[in-house]
């Protein structure tokens, strides 16, 4: 920890002081940031992926492309929702779809995507609910006290 010494003060809007202890690290952090608009887009992503409806949309469609009817059935869902999952997915350019004659086809838009879902399946399978504090014993985080 950094004695009272090591940290910096910088003045903010209307003169509020935001504590900074190493000034050449936020500068870098702060040089590095994405734009606003950048930020706001990948919220947008992020959120699209905290849905568990779309989300089984989308570990099912990197087994490779699939219809409306295919895609409800595996997400345990009506075709109805499925389609409103795809409408947001594809507005945002997570999937791309492909017609043949009447039907569909739905398909993970990249590899960005697949990648994204791959990191974030790793991900879960490293750490247990059990060993997140936050979590309750059901993995809920609602235990009540």
């Amino acid at each position: 920890m950094s004695s009272s010494s090591d940290v910096q003060a910088i003045a903010g809007i209307d003169e509020c002081t935001i504590r900074v202890v190493d000034r050449e690290r936020v500068a870098t952090v702060v040089g590095a940031m994405p734009a606003d608009d950048d930020i706001a887009g990948l919220a947008d992503v992020f959120g699209l992926l905290a849905d568990a409806g779309r989300l089984r949309v989308l570990v099912a469609l990197l087994e490779g492309e699939m219809c409306v009817c295919d895609l409800a059935a595996v997400a345990r869902t009506s075709e109805s929702a499925v389609s409103h999952h795809l409408r947001l997915l594809r507005a945002h350019r997570v999937v791309q779809v492909r017609r043949a004659g009447r039907m569909a086809y739905y398909r993970l838009a990249d590899a960005h995507v697949r990648l994204l879902l791959d990191v974030a399946l790793t991900h879960i399978g490293h750490a247990p609910a059990a060993s997140h504090p936050e979590l309750s014993s059901d993995g809920t985080g609602d235990d009540q006290a």
